[in-house]
């Protein structure tokens, strides 16, 4: 048996916010289309998480690879193998981080 919907959540908006939202809902109800909105806000986007985690692991291989360049050193072709793998491991997990800090108000 589904569970009774018995809380309320409100807020007040301008007539054209209002015709906006309108629109956006289509055949919804407002209330059923911003419940939806809502509920969807809540979950991590795949997509987002995707690109911010190879934006991570690219930021760290070319931030390893310039800190080598800037101390003189020359990367083996089995150094640069291990610092993508080291970076490949952790972008996930790093763009998780970086989205819960986001969506708790605190700066990544």
């Amino acid at each position: 048996m589904p569970s009774l919907r018995t809380k309320s959540i409100s807020t007040k908006v301008t007539h054209e916010e209002y015709a906006q939202f309108e629109v956006l809902a289509g055949d919804q109800t407002i209330s059923e289309w911003a419940r939806d909105v809502l509920l969807k806000a809540t979950k991590p986007n795949a997509g987002g998480q995707t690109v911010l985690a190879e934006v991570l692991a690219l930021r760290t291989i070319l931030l390893n690879i310039h800190f080598a360049v800037s101390q003189g050193q020359t990367l083996t072709a089995e150094e640069m193998r291990q610092l993508i793998e080291r970076a490949d491991q952790n972008k996930l997990s790093k763009a998780r981080e970086r989205l819960a800090e986001i969506a708790t108000g605190g700066v990544p």
